[in-house]
Order: structure tokens, then sequence, then C-alpha cells
């Protein structure tokens, strides 16, 4: 089924997965302004629906992901210097179109990504660079077609990364980030593959989204406070002495064992046959 979409994105549901595509296939789907605020809008909607389980984010066109912010809104924002000679954006953090320009906090779109609590996964066929990769950085698997590349150039536009100068390190070895993040340079998709990066490789598009659907079902199949319980600790512990994790894990495992779903996995098991879950 397909719904009504905004210019810049596109929102589908299948069963109970929906796919996001980013849709400005002819700038590399650019993060301007409206598409971040139509992705943080179509995050919202997928979390509020409780008939989606997983959610599947994409860029349209085949040559990209998503090339990151759109630069050009960038620069016309930034002609006008201040008195001490900085680009005005940086002054007025506000103003700027995402990280680079000083907003580290709340910036639509990548937030929702970043807080989502059911499963998403980044498909990937192209240029995943700058804000594109923080947004795959941000998903909880990465598939790629063997075609993709993955980079942070903005120290070759005189800017600075944002959650992916420490998103990156949390994935890979810290030198194999380094290497990505002072050169402003690129990661084959094989090298991502490689040092655990991107969770699943494809030959061409039609084989990523068949793995993407494929992996998709596979998470439907398990229980979905489970699923969602174990996002939260695995992301949450992150960093957490062993203790704390450890404290976290079994208050999430208390609340598991309470529900409907639990009892119904037990006896689903014990009686041999599919578990038909409630998500209560």
């Amino acid at each position: 089924m397909t719904t009504p979409t905004p210019a810049h994105l596109r929102y589908e549901v299948d069963g109970a997965r929906c796919t996001i595509t980013l849709d400005r296939p002819e700038v590399h789907n650019a993060l301007d302004r409206r598409l971040r605020d139509e992705l943080g809008e179509a995050i919202t909607r997928f979390e509020a629906d409780d008939r989606l389980l997983v959610g599947i984010l994409t860029g349209a066109g085949g040559r990209a992901f998503s090339a990151g912010d759109d630069l050009k809104e960038m620069a016309d924002e930034m002609v006008d210097p201040t008195p001490d000679g900085r680009p005005a954006g940086l002054e007025d953090a506000s103003k700027g179109p995402a990280f680079e320009v000083g907003r580290m906090g709340s910036v639509p779109g990548f937030d929702q990504v970043r807080t989502c609590t059911k499963p998403l996964l980044a498909a990937i066929d192209g240029h995943c660079l700058a804000g594109g990769f923080e947004l795959a950085l941000y998903c909880d698997v990465r598939l790629a077609t063997r075609q993709s590349t993955f980079g942070l150039p903005e120290p070759r536009w005189g800017l600075l990364p944002g959650p992916g100068l420490h998103e990156l390190p949390k994935l890979i070895p810290l030198g194999e980030a380094l290497r990505i993040q002072v050169s402003g340079g690129r990661m084959s998709a094989d090298r991502a593959y490689q040092i655990g990066l991107v969770q699943y490789l494809a030959d061409d598009r039609a084989s990523l989204f068949q793995q993407a659907v494929a992996l998709a079902d596979e998470i439907i199949a398990c229980a979905p406070l489970s699923v969602r319980a174990v996002k939260h600790v695995a992301r949450s512990s992150t960093g957490l002495s062993t203790a704390d994790a450890w404290a976290l894990t079994e208050a999430a495992a208390e609340r598991l064992a309470r529900t409907d779903d639990a009892a119904e996995g037990l006896r689903a098991f014990a009686e041999r046959r599919s578990p038909n879950w409630q998500g209560r």
C-alpha cells in the first residue's frame, strides 16, 4: 500500500514493514530542510503505528543513499558574513542547515532516527556521505550494494562532521574511523563489510532489497516487545559499567516476563507451533 507522499520523501507500507525513501535523486538525495523535516515526520508516524514493526530507510535513484546536507542551501544561507568575517550561519546556529554549522543538538530527522525504538534498517545503494552516512550510522543494521561508498568529507569543505565523529568509532576500530574522519576520504562497501560496518553486501539493488525484506521478516517473526527491549538495552548499555549494564538488562527482563507475549512464547514452544504475538 502506497500513501500520498510529500515531494521529497516516499512512505510505503507492506504488512508490518515500512519503507521510507529519501526522494531527491537529482541531487543525490541531499538533505535540505524540507527533506529533514519530512523524514522526522515519517519516523514519528512509523513509531506511532502499532501495526508497523520494522522500518527500512533508503534513497531513490540508485546513485546515492544520501550525499549529505544540501550544500547549495547551506551556501545560500551563509553568504552574508558577520562583522568578524565569519559566515552568518556560524553566528546564529539556528539558521544553519544541520550539524556542520554548530547546531549539534536537536536536528529534525536525525533526532527521530536516533531515538526510534523500533528496528531501522539502512538499505544503501550508492554514495553514503556526510549527513547521509550519519543517518545510516543511527540505523540498527546496514545493508549495501557493492557499488556503495562511505565517507565524512566535511574537512574537505572546511567543516566538521556531526554524529559521525562519535558514532563511527562505536562500530569500527578507531584507526579505521579516523582514516575516514581526518582525510575526508571514502571507504568501499567491500571494506565496510570486512570490518563490520555493513552487515549484508549485495551485488545489485534488487538483491539489496530482497535481503532487507528477508531480514525485516525475520525480525517481524520475533516478539515485538522483546525486539524493542533488545534494541534499548544494547544501545543504552554502551559505555556503562558491567554492573550498570546488568541492572539495565535485569529491569528489562523483568518487564518482559510480565507480558502476555512472554507467556505466549513459552506456550507456543511447548505446543510446537508459531506464536501469536499481541504486543502486550
